[in-house]
């Protein structure tokens, strides 16, 4: 791992301290499944954070993985595609605050919602530096924020497209959508990040997804996907 390689290097020292605690730490298996959140069946989620500085690494982008990370499917991406999505795409991350999709780091274990022993909360460290790089970034081009609100919370952005997911009920109720969110807000990612045309406002990606065949609604610049019945 190459910390001098990874964008927005104004995070880096605070990537430093959470990659000197999360190696530290690791020595302690007990406090680690604590503060991690994993049983002893996960240990090896601890072995790899002991081997963050000297682990293989591969772009953000293949990194990670899940519900969202599967619906974007960006392994079967055309070629152009694939070089579209590389320059739009943004993982928010525990570890290094924001990344790029091309960004190199190692497998680790951090969450959001982790707290270190003896230090404050994730979102307290890094807001301070984030929200700053956020900031900017949203100063020089439109943000689509589909970010959890854990993740969300480690820095807080205006000027963003927010995006709920809601499922509508055959008597027209509204809940909102818990299992499948990720997974709709991975379809809509892979819309954006490949479409030709490049959204300047909350209507204009309203109008990309809508030609997807998804059903949105807009409000100012918060959108909803509606999904059902």
């Amino acid at each position: 791992m190459n910390l001098t390689r990874l964008g927005s290097p104004e995070l880096n020292a605070v990537r430093k301290q959470l990659i000197t605690e999360l190696v530290d730490l690791a020595a302690d298996p007990r406090a680690s499944r604590l503060a991690l959140g994993i049983s002893a069946a996960q240990d090896a989620e601890i072995e790899r954070n002991a081997a963050l500085r000297t682990a293989p690494t591969m772009p953000a982008i293949h990194r990670y993985t899940g519900v969202l990370y599967d619906a974007l499917a960006f392994g079967s991406l055309r070629p152009a595609e694939a070089v579209r999505a590389r320059s739009r795409l943004a993982v928010g991350s525990a570890l290094f605050g924001l990344l790029r999709a091309d960004d190199a780091i190692p497998a680790y274990r951090l969450s959001a919602g982790s707290k270190l022993p003896g230090r404050p909360g994730l979102a307290t460290r890094w807001r301070p530096v984030l929200e700053p790089v956020l900031a900017d970034l949203s100063s020089r081009e439109l943000i689509i924020d589909l970010r959890s609100g854990a993740y969300a919370g480690l820095g807080r952005l205006s000027g963003s497209v927010r995006v709920d997911v809601m499922t509508e009920q055959p008597d027209g109720r509204r809940t909102v959508v818990t299992h499948f969110n990720k997974a709709h807000k991975g379809r809509l990612a892979r819309v954006l990040a490949t479409a030709r045309s490049e959204p300047d406002d909350a209507a204009s990606v309203a109008a990309l997804a809508r030609r997807a065949g998804m059903r949105v609604e807009r409000k100012s610049d918060e959108l909803t996907i509606v999904v059902g019945p």
